[in-house]
């Protein structure tokens, strides 16, 4: 009999973890090749871990809403395959085990100097998250080593180095200045959090109603993004008769000729797209002192869930598709986020952001950025409204179909000026739109 080891696989460059959500299958049950063993979910998607062997689950290693680091082993099967056998159903497993750690290993020396290691040379332990987020963060091995940890055997965990960086970059610190009684200091000062028991006294009729999964990771991922960027926002209006009179006249056809129906989030999409081309450093990010400009235009489109959550499924390579193209991924990634059908890679990669607040009747917003980008745009509800109206026979007041855009950037690399000029862009860019072109 062989035993086979199921890890925890990587289903992302920035997806370090995943938290259990349900077992299919209990110890003593036959399993079969690529059925599905578990449930999983990730900061972007939930998705399902299938078998890579047959035979009986011989050991669960972690219960259901365990957070586990990715490459971890998390159940071990039982196979009919002798061990010495020419097929030996123990040995791919380290090979994506050696994958996992190269891939996380290439992460934190792309950012820092940190040896490619999981312990110290005092022994201590650190998970392939808490050096990727000490790598990304800047945080040499000597700050790590004196971390305090909250962890099993005093482990530093994923929380620790996350408070840890919150309070030095509160306190203003830089690289190798803090000292050991510095970190007594930051540990007995955490960020103020919300304790349970700070709920238990409550006057009147008070509803208490827990965070789901999803909720708790939004709410983690707006303080971080808080915390990471020097938010601005920019505003705008701009005039989108021109557009809303062009998808009045094209929808049946369109729905008729193309199978699916044009709404105005993909025409949005090409007018930030032109506009991005024009303006490269919005579509990056920031590692430590270092912009990466990204040559791939992948736009993020906020995109809200029955259960009253938000997810931004990615459209890849954006700049390449057409407007029928725009809107086949718009409407296929809406739908599919709605029915809870996105693949993990559907979430990944995104470069800039478009959110439509319009949609639940906002005017205008002012958006969180959606790390690591540097930069997200709002587009308000479109409402008709009077506007003097310039023509060269001289101005004129008319009734016009209007719309506000917000603009949210990481002003650590974007100024005013380029985000403003931006924003102005994708404004003029709505509104000409050439009513008589085609789709």
């Amino acid at each position: 009999m062989a035993i086979v080891d199921l890890v925890m696989p990587k289903m992302g460059e920035s997806i370090m973890e995943a938290t259990i959500l349900k077992w299919h299958k209990q110890p003593g049950d036959h399993v079969k090749m690529d059925e599905t063993v578990l449930e999983i979910a990730t900061d972007k998607v939930d998705t399902e871990v299938p078998s890579i062997a047959e035979g009986t689950l011989e050991e669960i290693l972690f219960q259901v809403n365990d957070v586990v680091p990715v490459g971890s082993v998390i159940a071990r099967i039982k196979t009919n395959v002798e061990e010495n056998a020419g097929y030996n159903a123990g040995q791919p497993q380290p090979v994506i085990e050696e994958q996992v750690e190269a891939q996380t290993t290439a992460q934190v020396n792309i950012t820092s100097n940190h040896k490619p290691q999981t312990a110290n040379s005092n022994g201590r332990f650190y998970s392939p998250l808490v050096l990727n987020i000490a790598a990304s963060e800047g945080v040499s091995m000597s700050e790590l080593e004196v971390i305090p940890g909250t962890g099993n055997e005093g482990r530093v965990t994923k929380k620790d180095i996350l408070q840890y960086v919150s309070q030095r970059k509160m306190s203003g610190y830089k690289p190798g200045a803090m000292k050991r009684q510095e970190l007594t200091v930051l540990k007995e000062s955490p960020v103020p959090e919300v304790q349970s028991s700070q709920l238990t006294t409550y006057t009147g009729n008070v509803e208490i109603i827990e965070m789901d999964r999803m909720r708790k990771l939004i709410a983690e991922h707006m303080i971080r993004s808080k915390h990471t960027s020097a938010h601005v926002t920019s505003f705008a209006e701009a005039d989108v008769t021109n557009i809303v009179m062009w998808r009045e006249k094209v929808k049946k056809e369109f729905e008729k000729r193309e199978g699916t129906k044009i709404t105005f989030t993909p025409l949005f999409i090409e007018a930030v797209i032109r506009c991005i081309k024009k303006f490269p450093l919005m579509n990056s990010s920031v590692e430590g002192d270092r912009i990466l400009v990204k040559k791939d235009i992948n736009i993020g489109m906020a995109t809200a869930l029955p259960s009253g959550n938000l997810i931004v499924p990615i459209i890849k390579n954006a700049d390449q598709l057409n407007l029928v193209g725009l809107t086949r991924q718009v409407n296929n990634l809406a739908e599919n986020a709605r029915n809870g059908k996105l693949k993990p890679d559907d979430t990944l990669g995104g470069t800039f952001t478009v959110t439509n607040v319009g949609t639940f009747g906002s005017l205008m917003g002012t958006p969180i950025i959606n790390q690591p980008q540097v930069a997200i745009l709002a587009v308000g509800a479109i409402k008709k409204r009077p506007v003097v109206v310039e023509t060269p026979h001289g101005d004129s007041i008319a009734i016009r179909q209007m719309m506000y855009l917000s603009l949210s950037y990481d002003h650590r690399i974007i100024d005013g000026s380029l985000g403003a000029t931006f924003l102005t862009s994708v404004g003029r860019e709505l509104e000409n739109f050439n009513v008589d072109r085609d789709f």
